[in-house]
């Protein structure tokens, strides 16, 4: 039988703070003239109302840019090769609109840099007869220029697989342009017909390159590498 002693009190205001972890609904007000005691810390996650009688609840995670380096990388050079060779390259199915439009740019972009730049290998080859100085210099950037569009056609058909070492790998063709670019201005414009040899190559390849790395882009590349 218990004792008087023994016989539990009701809970006063102010005399017990919550229990960690303990969060108050939505709605709940404390007692009047509760307070906290000295050295009290509320909960973790717990938020102070804005209003009387109103707890702020936490909204979800909005998406954003997050880098982490690819670990799909190629193993072999089948890898590297577009999966069904190139019959697939103007088919998007699947791919959300920014990566739709990016697709294209580097396709498009990397197609039109090998046709300027067979043009232009052909005017170089003439320039050796009278300028054989100057027509190497335009000679090796014109190469470059052709091995970097011919990369991009590739790349960008493994990124449309969902590829993130190729989405890396077009990043940094992107940086490559731009230093086409510059030395392309520096030697007079010898590979300006070729992709990446002249200013406007770079910012198209500027805008592909940002259009790969939005949230809505990044969370389709997260999606196919949960489904491999």
């Amino acid at each position: 039988m218990s004792t008087p002693d023994e016989t539990p009190q009701p809970q006063q205001p102010g005399s017990q703070p919550p229990q960690p972890g303990n969060v108050p609904p939505a709605g709940h007000q404390p007692p009047q003239g509760y307070q906290p005691p000295q050295g009290y810390q509320p909960p973790q996650g717990y938020q102070p109302p804005s209003q009387p009688g109103q707890y702020s609840q936490p909204g979800p995670a909005q998406p954003g840019f997050h880098f982490e380096m690819p670990t799909d990388g190629p193993r072999s050079f089948n890898d590297v090769m577009p999966q069904g060779g190139f019959s697939g390259m103007f088919k998007t199915q699947g791919l959300p609109t920014e990566l739709k439009v990016s697709y294209f740019i580097w396709v498009i972009s990397g197609l039109l840099g090998l046709l300027f730049g067979l043009i232009a290998f052909f005017a170089v080859i003439a320039a050796f007869a009278f300028a054989p100085g100057f027509a190497a210099i335009a000679l090796i950037l014109l190469l470059i220029t052709l091995a970097v569009a011919a990369a991009q056609v590739v790349l960008a058909m493994k990124m449309k697989e969902g590829k993130e070492w190729a989405r890396l790998a077009l990043t940094i063709l992107a940086g490559v342009s731009l230093l086409l670019a510059i030395f392309g201005a520096a030697s007079g414009g010898g590979s300006g017909m070729g992709l990446g040899g002249n200013w406007f190559g770079f910012l198209v390849s500027a805008v592909a390159v940002v259009l790969m790395w939005l949230p809505n882009s990044q969370l389709w590349f997260k999606a196919v590498k949960g489904h491999a």
